[in-house]
């Protein structure tokens, strides 16, 4: 018979293989090819990342994708702005930038503790920048590349100043478990990828995603299927 210990261990092994997807071969190449080379076709620059440092740009180098790298703020914007670990948060709104859409999938808004969504686009300021514009399209499905891992997203919400590189407290602890993730305290280094996609089969509609998920693990994981087929397009 297996020893208690070993018996913890497994079970923290078990959920350790569940919360986490490894980086696929060409994604990994492509984050490495681009996390620190400047863009070839900038569609938009002049933004700066949470911490003030200028310069980032968001990118169109490959035909039918859109994609920034940068730190990782934290986002409470929604439902739940002041609970769960949102308490904190001196800043949250109580919408996102497509509430209008969400509400059409049965749930009145995105909840930040919960679903796994990027802060990506920036509106009410100079420079701006509407990724509709350039063809995604709101609630389509991101990848995000973090700490050696791969998640997936939906596009949630803008940014009304001119930062960039931002996502829901409840992805941006899966991504940096070990870091001390609150609503006022995000991941400082310039090493997140964030990917979005333009065309068609990015949406998963209303029934295409557990909108009215329990949990980040749930919510993320029924991205899947649109996020599987993604991942093929980088």
């Amino acid at each position: 018979m297996l020893s208690l210990f070993n018996t913890i261990l497994i079970w923290i092994l078990l959920i350790t293989t569940i919360h986490t997807r490894s980086v696929p071969p060409n994604v990994r190449s492509f984050y490495n090819k681009v996390k620190n080379k400047p863009c070839t076709h900038p569609i938009k620059t002049g933004f700066r990342d949470g911490h003030g440092n200028s310069g980032i740009t968001y990118c169109g180098d490959h035909k039918g994708l859109v994609y920034l790298t940068g730190d990782m703020d934290v986002g409470c914007d929604g439902f739940d702005n002041t609970e769960g670990k949102c308490t904190n948060d001196p800043s949250g709104q109580s919408n996102t930038a497509f509430q209008d859409t969400v509400r059409q999938h049965g749930i009145s808004d995105l909840k930040a503790n919960i679903h796994s969504y990027i802060v990506f686009g920036n509106t009410g300021a100079t420079p701006s920048f509407n990724p509709q514009s350039v063809g995604m399209k709101p609630l389509s499905v991101m990848l995000v590349v973090c700490n050696n891992q791969l998640f997936y997203g939906v596009w949630g919400d803008t940014n009304h100043g001119v930062e960039t590189g931002e996502a829901s407290i409840s992805l941006a602890t899966a991504c940096f478990p070990r870091d001390s993730i609150t609503a006022d305290q995000g991941h400082t280094d310039h090493d997140v990828l964030y990917i979005g996609f333009t065309g068609k089969g990015t949406i998963p509609g209303k029934r295409g995603a557990k909108w009215r998920a329990k949990s980040f693990k749930e919510f993320e994981a029924s991205l899947a299927r649109i996020g599987d087929k993604l991942v093929k397009r980088v």
